[in-house]
């Protein structure tokens, strides 16, 4: 049985507006085109943008987390002296 959707769902813009390496949008995660069209999809479409937004985000959040513990662990080991 399908769910009935009573509200909109709004875009997750959060007023960044500025694109990362790959073409995301750093603040909602969004593609150009999912930025562009965006009021022309439909609601089943947009759900699953969301969704590749909460994503790509997770993978973002993940790879900061692990260069700051490679970070944090290379600051951690002692120098070595070099005999030259």
């Amino acid at each position: 049985m399908q769910q009935l959707e009573f509200f909109e769902i709004p875009s997750p813009c959060i007023g960044v507006c500025e694109a990362n390496n790959r073409g995301y949008c750093k603040g909602c995660f969004r593609s150009r085109d999912e930025r562009l069209y965006w009021l022309k999809l439909s609601e089943a479409d947009k759900r699953h943008v969301v969704y590749l937004c909460q994503q790509r985000k997770a993978r973002v959040l993940r790879a900061k987390e692990t260069a700051l513990q490679v970070n944090s662990s290379l600051a951690d080991e002692p120098e070595q002296s070099s005999m030259f």
